[in-house]
């Protein structure tokens, strides 16, 4: 058993000792450490009657050290490394458990793999000395019972091993570590007590292991460790999707005119009329009117009045609709549709003979009746906020028309251009 494990410690060692690759990332930070933990350990089963290691139906019972554990680990990267370590654990029943005599020794080697939790869970964006790792592998491992009928004889075994190990940075060269691992011998034939087991419980052991203790980082001292290491790339990888996010942020299109706003010389053009490069309505006669809004040119005593109500073409002569836009899930007018509603106000004001209706719509996302809803919700808001400016809500009616076919569902476009109330004058 020795010879094996002797065997093992030294191709773990010869094996990382030749697996750095050349100048990278990698000799940025220091790759090797050594842990040293003490603990106590609560085996679980299996136990012959009359035996126990603690009081029954606690949950924490403190009596003495009896688990020494010594590890070696090698971090490929700072998110994965392996690590062997050589453990001892004497289990005995404690003081006041009421258990009778029992003490039975193990003598464990681990060979495991380690995955660093916090530069996973971004631990490093809340902290940059609270560290998590998480271990699991094999062990292998002889259990001498030292009293009672077998106690001279001894058992090999193996299985697994799992375990958390909750880390603090106390320099570059030092941390405080917890761990608490989980051991299952996949061929144990003795109980704990040191006794062979019964064929119900043969063939299989577990027992935890707590423990407190201090890993060394071995290497230059300048150097972090590791488990401690924040690549570059991760940096650049945020900052490159906060630019994104900017991106997206001056790709909107706030009043609707296929121009981006940061583009836009005029972010709040009427729906629907034509603008050049820059979102600048076309106005040949420069008098503050869009030309698609007058169907004739106006003469000069008539262009305040057009410039006050330049939505009278639109609805009586052009017969089109005047659209006010939302954003997804919303009965409010998003802002692009503020300027919309403000000629709307001014129009039903300079014409009180004028009557409307208001057309709710919502795009194809969400349930039939939760869009029917919606599109009716959006159209009595507008109808609420014409009646508060001072509009007899007599001379509106509306309609909840739910999903807009109009246009393709399968774009952004689509999508907003169907979440919209339309306007319509009623003749």
């Amino acid at each position: 058993m020795k010879k094996r494990i002797f065997v093992v410690i030294v191709t773990f060692i010869v094996a990382f000792t030749y697996a750095q690759d050349e100048k990278s990332e990698k000799d940025l930070y220091k790759h090797w450490s050594i842990e040293l933990n003490v603990g106590q350990n609560r085996p679980i089963r299996p136990f012959s009657s009359g035996y126990y290691s603690s009081k029954p139906n606690t949950y924490f019972y403190f009596n003495g050290i009896q688990h020494y554990d010594l590890g070696a680990r090698y971090m490929i990267s700072n998110l994965f490394g392996l690590k062997a370590d050589l453990a001892y654990d004497e289990i005995k029943n404690r003081t006041g458990s009421g258990s009778l005599d029992f003490n039975l020794k193990q003598y464990r080697l681990g060979i495991q793999g380690v995955i660093n939790l916090s530069r996973l869970l971004r631990f490093e964006t809340f902290s940059n000395r609270i560290g998590m790792l998480a271990h699991g592998g094999f062990q292998f491992s002889k259990l001498k019972p030292q009293i009672g009928v077998n106690q001279h004889v001894s058992e090999d075994n193996g299985g697994i091993i799992l375990g958390l190990t909750p880390q603090y940075r106390l320099t570059n060269w030092l941390a405080i570590t917890g761990d608490f691992t989980y051991l299952n011998n996949l061929r144990q034939h003795f109980n704990w007590d040191g006794s062979y087991s019964d064929d119900t419980n043969n063939l299989t052991g577990s027992i935890y292991n707590t423990s407190l203790g201090l890993t060394f980082y071995l290497g230059d001292r300048k150097k972090i460790h590791a488990d401690w290491y924040i690549s570059p790339a991760s940096t650049i990888d945020k900052e490159a999707r906060k630019k994104i996010a900017d991106i997206e942020t001056l790709m909107n299109d706030t009043d609707k005119d296929g121009v981006p706003d940061y583009l836009d010389f005029e972010n709040n053009t009427p729906a629907g009329v034509a603008v050049d490069t820059r979102g600048r309505f076309i106005d040949v006669n420069k008098n503050g009117v869009p030309d698609e809004l007058e169907r004739i040119q106006p003469k000069k005593e008539d262009q305040i009045v057009e410039k006050t109500d330049p939505l009278k073409t639109t609805l009586e002569n052009d017969n089109l609709n005047v659209n006010v836009f939302y954003d997804v899930n919303e009965d409010m007018p998003n802002k692009g549709s503020e300027n919309n509603i403000h000629l709307l106000s001014q129009y039903l004001k300079n014409h009180p003979e004028a009557k409307i209706k208001l057309t709710g719509f919502a795009d194809v996302r969400g349930g039939e009746q939760h869009n029917i809803d919606l599109s009716k919700r959006r159209a009595m808001k507008l109808k609420n906020f014409l009646t508060s400016s001072g509009i007899n809500e007599s001379r509106m009616t509306i309609i909840a028309e739910g999903v807009d076919t109009t246009y393709p569902s399968s774009s952004r476009t689509g999508l907003d251009l169907a979440r919209r109330v339309s306007v319509e004058l009623i003749k």
